[in-house]
């Protein structure tokens, strides 16, 4: 920790930066020796990428800098074999991408409140005009409840009502004995599925590592057999994939019940 500290603290230094966090699992509890270290460094100018090298190449073994796959970021590896990744963002930009979300109740396919949940979760390292600071009061709001209803109600209709939803999609696929489409599929029917759970319990999402873990620990509303079904869904798309249509519609209809049982304006 004390390294990655350092690296901020280097980082803080550059006049283009006004704020650096310390975000993922390891800014709370939710971590374990595998989780990689997730820096956020939120400029006004962007960073030339050999002054970025150059920090990195005094703490890590191996960099890739200026990854662009989901965020812009440099991805390394530290010399004490622990994981780095510097992720780069303008503040004015994310902040506008928030509100979105908290003020607009923008839902996504899957994990739409996960930048919500990465900026009330961080630890503020530095922030040199205390913008970070006044975002994260900003957002730090309760649950909205038509933020709640619009993730529920998109993401239902992606897993089970509308034509193209994954669990057709899913039907057609194990017909076809694609499994390569069969898993596709059923990746996309997770992340909406997880997006309904958090959403409904009035909570944040965490991101994808340990989700079922989480939501056992944290989500006070689970569908009935929350975890058995889905190891049953697990097991039988590599030994018996003609019985995952049975399991995806077991999960639906268990979903289904605490929706309409809790959350009835989700079907009007």
């Amino acid at each position: 920790m004390e390294k990655i500290k350092d690296v901020a603290a280097r980082f803080a230094g550059l006049s283009e930066v006004e704020a650096v966090a310390l975000g993922g699992s390891r800014a709370g509890l939710n971590h374990d020796d595998n989780s990689d270290y997730d820096v956020y460094v939120y400029y006004s100018v962007p960073i030339e990428e050999y002054i970025r090298k150059e920090i990195l190449e005094s703490y890590c073994s191996v960099m890739e800098i200026g990854n662009w796959y989901w965020e812009y970021e440099d991805d390394c590896m530290l010399k004490t074999g622990d994981g780095l990744d510097v992720i780069y963002r303008n503040l004015d930009e994310f902040s506008g991408e928030l509100s979105k979300i908290v003020e607009g109740y923008q839902a996504a396919n899957g994990y739409s409140t996960c930048l919500w949940d990465n900026l009330l979760n961080c630890q503020i390292i530095y922030d040199e005009y205390g913008r970070l600071e006044r975002a994260k009061k900003r957002f730090m709001v309760p649950y909205p409840d038509k933020l709640r209803k619009n993730i529920i109600r998109r993401n239902w209709s992606l897993i089970n009502d509308n034509l193209l939803s994954y669990s057709r999609q899913i039907k057609r696929a194990v017909l076809r004995n694609d499994r390569v489409s069969m898993l596709n599929r059923t990746s996309g029917f997770l992340d909406s599925y997880f997006d309904i759970l958090f959403a409904l319990n009035r909570m944040t999402h965490p991101g994808e590592k340990r989700m079922v873990e989480f939501c056992k620990k944290n989500c006070t509303r689970l569908p009935k057999d929350f975890e058995e079904n889905l190891n049953r869904l697990f097991d039988d798309m590599y030994v018996y994939p003609d019985k995952v249509n049975e399991d995806i519609q077991k999960i639906i209809t268990e979903l289904r019940k605490i929706l309409v049982l809790r959350n009835s304006l989700v079907f009007r």
